[in-house]
Order: C-alpha cells, then sequence, then structure tokens
C-alpha cells in the first residue's frame, strides 16, 4: 500500500488510508466517479489537474441540475479554487489532503461570500462573512467547493422537499426523495458532481439521504466538530457530519475536520462483537429487511459475534425526550444566532416566511407563542431523560461487552417524491413519513454517540440500502475502523 506524508496541523500524518491506493485512477478514468483519495492520489502524481476535477464535476452538476442538488452553484469560485490547487502544486509541490477534491456545503452551513439560505425565503439574501470553521478546515486543506445544497427547509424534515427551492430528486430514482434534511449534499455526491461534501445530523439528517442515496455518512460524536457557523436547531442534539462513497473517505474528512492522524487501526471481524437491537430491526420493509439480513449472514460469515439486544428503555426515553429538546431549542438557538450573524432579521419575520407547509406547522404549532415547549418539560428531556439515556447506552455496551450495535439506517428505502410529505406505506400500513423515517436514526442523535451508515445490497427495484453502526461516545476513529472492515465484507 503507498502512502504520502501529509501535514494537518502541524502534525505530520501517514495518509495511507487504506482502500483504494490514493495514488491509483480508476481504470475508466471517470473522475465523476473516483473516490477522494483517489483524486488527491491522480492530482498530486500528475494524472489530471484540479481544474480538469472541478470542470467535470460543474459539467455533471449543469446535465443533472433537474435534480435540484444545489442552491447556490458557483462556478468562477470553484474554477478558481482549483487553479489555486494547481499553482500550489507547481510551486512547490505542496498540496494537502485533500488537494482538489470537489466538496459541497448544506446550505445551512456558512461559507464567506456565498449566500446561506438554510433552504427558507427568509435567509434568501443572507450573505455571511466570516465561514464554519468546519467548512473552512476542509478548503484550508485543498477541497474545492462546488457549491452550496439544497436541504429541507430549516433542517425540519427527512425529505428535502422544499417548496422555496424545488424537492431533491434522490440520484439513484430522480422520482423519489433524497432523505433529509441534507438531500442536496448526498443526492450531489451520489450523480457525481462531487465527491464528498457536509451535511449536519440533528436526528439522522446526514445518515438517512446516505443511506438513501448509496453513500457513507458519519453523524460524530456531538462535540467533536465546531458548531460555530452553522444554522441551528439544537445545542444539544445538531452535529456537522461527513459525506462521500467510501468508509476511507468519510475518514479522510473526519481526520481533517479534527486535524488529527489520518490512519485507522486494522480491525480483526473475528474480535467483533455487534449488538443487533431487536426494537430496530422490527417492522421493515421486505426490501430492506432482505438486503439487511443479508448483511448479518455475511458478517457472521466473516467471523462477526452477532449479540440480540433490547433497547425498549432507551427507545421510550427516546420517545419522550427527543421532540422537546429540538422543539424547545430551536426558538432560542436560533434567535441567538439570528442576533449574532444576521441581525437585521427576526425570528418571527423568518418563520412567517417559511414556504413549506410541514415546517410551518411545526413552527406555528409547536415552537412559537404558547404553543412552545414549557420549561419544564424541556428540563425533564434534558437534564433527567437523556442523562438515562447515555447510562442505559453505556450499560448495554458494557453487559454485553458490544463494539458497536448494528442495524438498518432507515426501515424503508427511498419514497415517490409526491405524495410523500406526511405519510408513507410501511408494510401496508400508512405511517407518519417523518417519524418512520428517523425511528432508528434518533436515539443516536440524542445520546450524543457517533453513527456511521454505509450502503449494503440494493433492493430488488435497485434502491440503496444502509447499513448502520452506533458506537461508543468518542469512539468516533474506533467506530470508523470497524465500519472500513464491515464494507470490505458487506459494501455495495
Amino acid at each position: 500500500m503507498r502512502s504520502h506524508a501529509t501535514r494537518i496541523g502541524g502534525a505530520m500524518i501517514a495518509a495511507a488510508l487504506l482502500v483504494p491506493i490514493a495514488g491509483q485512477a480508476r481504470a475508466d478514468d471517470d473522475v465523476t466517479k473516483m473516490t477522494a483519495s483517489e483524486i488527491v492520489g491522480a492530482i498530486t502524481e500528475g494524472k489530471m489537474t484540479a481544474q480538469e476535477v472541478a470542470e467535470a464535476s460543474l459539467a455533471v452538476a449543469q446535465e443533472k441540475s433537474g435534480l435540484n442538488a444545489f442552491i447556490t452553484l458557483d462556478r468562477s469560485r470553484a474554477l478558481a479554487e482549483a487553479r489555486n490547487v494547481d499553482q500550489r502544486i507547481a510551486a512547490s509541490g505542496a498540496s494537502g489532503p485533500l488537494a482538489g477534491v470537489p466538496i459541497v456545503v448544506k446550505d445551512n452551513i456558512l461559507v464567506s461570500g456565498l449566500r446561506a439560505t438554510a433552504g427558507t425565503p427568509g435567509l434568501d439574501s443572507f450573505v455571511p462573512t466570516r465561514t464554519a470553521p468546519v467548512a473552512q478546515r476542509l478548503l484550508d486543506n485543498g477541497a474545492v467547493l462546488i457549491g452550496k445544497t439544497n436541504m429541507h427547509e430549516l433542517a425540519f424534515g427527512i425529505t428535502s422537499n422544499n417548496a422555496a427551492y424545488g424537492a431533491v430528486g434522490n440520484a439513484v430514482a430522480p422520482d423519489r426523495f433524497a432523505g433529509g434534511s441534507s438531500g442536496g449534499t448526498a443526492t450531489a455526491i451520489a450523480a457525481g458532481m462531487a465527491a464528498a461534501g457536509l451535511g449536519t445530523d440533528t436526528g439522522g439528517s446526514v445518515r438517512i439521504p446516505a443511506a438513501l442515496n448509496g453513500l457513507v455518512g458519519l453523524r460524530p460524536t456531538t462535540g467533536r466538530y465546531p458548531s460555530e457557523g452553522i444554522v441551528p436547531i439544537s445545542s444539544t442534539r445538531d452535529t456537522a457530519g461527513p459525506m462521500a462513497r467510501t468508509v476511507a473517505d468519510v475518514a479522510l474528512l473526519d481526520a481533517v475536520i479534527t486535524q488529527g492522524d489520518v490512519n485507522l487501526d486494522g480491525v480483526d471481524l473475528a474480535t467483533v462483537r455487534l449488538g443487533v437491537p431487536e426494537e430496530l430491526v422490527a417492522n421493515l420493509s421486505p426490501g430492506v429487511k432482505a438486503s439487511f439480513d443479508d448483511a448479518l449472514a455475511t458478517l457472521e460469515e466473516a467471523g462477526v459475534t452477532l449479540v440480540p439486544v433490547k433497547m425498549d428503555d432507551i427507545m421510550r426515553m427516546s420517545g419522550e425526550a427527543g421532540f422537546p429538546i429540538a422543539l424547545y431549542e430551536v426558538k432560542r438557538d436560533l434567535t441567538a444566532f439570528l442576533a449574532d450573524r444576521a441581525p437585521d432579521r427576526t425570528l418571527d419575520g423568518l418563520v412567517a416566511a417559511i414556504a413549506s407547509p410541514d415546517v410551518k406547522g411545526v413552527f406555528d404549532n409547536a415552537v412559537m407563542g404558547e404553543n412552545g415547549v414549557p420549561d419544564e418539560v424541556y428540563r425533564k428531556a434534558v437534564d433527567t431523560l437523556r442523562p438515562a439515556m447515555q447510562e442505559a447506552y453505556r450499560t448495554l455496551f458494557a453487559e454485553n461487552t458490544l463494539d458497536a450495535i448494528v442495524f438498518p439506517t432507515t426501515p424503508l428505502e427511498a419514497q415517490p417524491i409526491e405524495g410523500s410529505d406526511e405519510t408513507v406505506t410501511l408494510n401496508g400500513e400508512a405511517v407518519p413519513t417523518f417519524e418512520a423515517f428517523i425511528r432508528n436514526t434518533d436515539p443516536g442523535s440524542i445520546l450524543g454517540v457517533p453513527g456511521v451508515t454505509l450502503p449494503i445490497a440494493t433492493t430488488e427495484e435497485g434502491l440503496p440500502v444502509g447499513l448502520e453502526l452506533d458506537g461508543a461516545a468518542d469512539g468516533d476513529r474506533r467506530l470508523l475502523a470497524i465500519a472500513l472492515a464491515v464494507e470490505g465484507v458487506v459494501g455495495e
């Protein structure tokens, strides 16, 4: 395996991640299908230029503009950034661990000089002057920003059916939704408009669209990434998270953002113990169930020990605590964000301009005025229920000697854009869309633990299915190492 040394945050790091070998381009040389690691290797070895990579990504974005992946696509800026990368390499041979990698950033993450709408009309003309650190660290290490991506309005939903900027189409099946709320980022990467990108995750908003588009997506331990410069919902639950085509690429982005070691420790699957929560593998669509069952069988054949576990208390407390925390904190945190970054705007004005009926209903009926969450309900959720959940989760891992838990990222595959805003059909029953799709991802968001989704076998219709691994708090690199090994045997 070839490696080359790169410097992140002043520390020399062996950038040898892994598979595939960074210095080798794919045989077909289609840059829009290459991984970030492959792109870096090809550019630094002179096989292609960053400008050529950016032009290819922009061409796909133009060709597939009907997917509505972008709110702002900035061709001139992207090409200028790419040329700067090429000039640095030509001048000194210096690059960066993300040299020339085309990325996209969700439109609730601020980038100086580009509008940050958060998918809502009230911020349509908001242009920040400071870039969020989580994005700046990628740009400082050579990434090339292609554009800002579409999303569910104010990140309050899981379809990315946005009434103001258009519904985001799934990259695999454009008539189906992309998932959300980071749907534009997922679709852009899966469709070949970028190699990697950033979303945000409050209840599943990185992992759900990554799963529905056949990508890898990481929700890091809450607090692992800087949160400044992101339009918020909940300081308790929010985090940015990377998406890419492979676990290796997501691990690379995680290392750059945290200014840490790129390398992952090797994992022998024969030593890995994965809990299979009864509550998270029940009531799955036939396609998801078949794909997940096949994946579990393959993991067992590879030596993984699967441990049936129950999370009934955790699930009960999750249902009690989740909405009160988010709905209480959005009023407080979004007001504070506007005061700091957009003082000419108010929360009342922002809410009045909401275009998507589902999001408007949430704010009108559960956030604003007398309809908001009472203080005592919020305090119980954040001070009593959440700590109890975290203790129960630690106990679950300790008593069963678990490395992680494993489950389908979503109980069902991507559904049609038309007619799915309120309900979807799961095993013959109409169920609420939002609650159905966050069922498996929401507990980890409240717990604040890391979770990574990776693609496994598709359904008979060819729709992607995601397998999620959730680990222990602050065990992000160990979880990514396990995911890399799992990807090697069940990855699509």
